[in-house]
């Protein structure tokens, strides 16, 4: 079984259709095989950015996870404290926290963020 973290984007893009991804990444995030993960941290984004105006997204996050099939992935004490031990490639706090997670849970992400590659971590270009 595939285990894909989707990033930020990535979640926004498969639910306004996912036209915008990769054809790869389309068919892996659609794949009956794959089990996909969102991160607090995409939610606590996507409402912080929506709440400041910056963004148009679903007002229900849980609710467009849970349509379709994702999992939620909580950001525990672990995954926070081990972004305090990742180089400092990459200065977003939402970004460094997905990829502590990816690391901790054995995850590939599911990104278009070139910042991603300079870290240890699986990739699936968006």
């Amino acid at each position: 079984m595939t285990r894909l973290l989707l990033d930020t984007h990535v979640l926004l893009w498969w639910l306004e259709g996912g036209d915008a991804l990769a054809a790869g990444a389309r068919a892996a995030i659609g794949s009956p095989e794959s089990a996909i993960y969102v991160s607090a941290a995409s939610a606590w984004e996507i409402t912080l950015k929506r709440a400041k105006g910056r963004l148009d997204s679903p007002s229900d996050v849980v609710d467009a996870i849970d349509a379709n099939g994702f999992l939620e992935l909580p950001i525990t004490v672990s995954h926070a404290q081990s972004v305090g031990g990742l180089p400092p490639h990459h200065a977003d706090p939402f970004d460094r926290i997905l990829i502590a997670q990816a690391m901790l849970e054995g995850l590939t992400i599911v990104t278009r963020d070139p910042a991603f590659a300079a870290y240890d971590v699986p990739l699936l270009d968006a």
